[in-house]
């Protein structure tokens, strides 16, 4: 009884397992099948890809071989060039030569060589003296209004100069320095239109002007004459 009961289990057994086997082949054949196919698509793409490759790369290549065989081909002749002519000389034509008349080679007295008539000239001079020279310039026309001392101008001479007042303000404040004023000297060497060009503060710009006003000059003058100039002139302010 034990024999017959343990012959179905075995039985069963084997047939489970041929089941198994046969599943596991079924599955290796599916998966060599689906290898094949991916292995022949593959090749395709690849086939296909040199294709492409080959058109791309190939196509520039035919393209300038057949440009080459469509360029024109230059023959370059050689040019030659004629020589220039030689130059024909020129005649300098020869100064025409005088006939002058030849003295007797044995004469009495030496006669003097003589000009024919055609060869002397002829002066007509007046009867008036003529005198060769350069005549004067006239003179130089007088300036309008004053001018600028320079060149043939001589500059003022300085005859007074009172010296310039101090504010009260600015000697306390011991301010001391220059002043440079432009100004017009006149024909009769008096000072007008004063105008400060650097100043001081605290009033000392204007006590130069004024001192200024009161200063008398000998004139300028231009070849010889007197004239109005613009002139600078500079005041120190010092405390003693």
């Amino acid at each position: 009884m034990a024999n017959e009961k343990k012959q179905p289990t075995s039985q069963a057994q084997a047939s489970s397992r041929s089941d198994i086997g046969g599943a596991e082949f079924a599955t290796f054949a599916y998966e060599d099948e689906l290898d094949r196919k991916t292995m022949r698509w593959a090749f395709v793409i690849a086939i296909i890809a040199h294709a492409i490759f080959f058109v791309v790369k190939l196509r520039p290549i035919m393209a300038e071989a057949t440009e080459a065989k469509k360029q024109k081909v230059y023959v370059v002749q050689q040019v030659r060039f004629k020589p220039p002519p030689p130059k024909q000389q020129q005649e300098i034509p020869k100064p025409k030569s005088k006939k002058m008349p030849i003295p007797d080679p044995t004469p009495d007295e030496p006669e003097p060589i003589r000009l024919a008539e055609e060869d002397q000239p002829e002066l007509d001079l007046p009867d008036t003296d003529i005198i060769f020279g350069v005549p004067d310039a006239p003179p130089a026309p007088e300036p309008e209004g004053p001018i600028r001392v320079g060149g043939d101008v001589v500059p003022p001479v300085k005859i007074t100069a009172p010296s310039p007042q101090y504010t009260e303000i600015a000697r306390k404040a011991r301010i001391q320095g220059v002043v440079i004023v432009e100004a017009i000297i006149d024909k009769q060497g008096t000072v007008t239109n004063v105008k400060i060009l650097k100043g001081l503060p605290m009033g000392l710009d204007q006590a130069a002007a004024d001192a200024v006003k009161k200063w008398k000059f000998k004139p300028a003058t231009l070849n010889g004459k007197p004239v109005a100039v613009i002139y600078n002139l500079t005041v120190n302010f010092r405390l003693q």
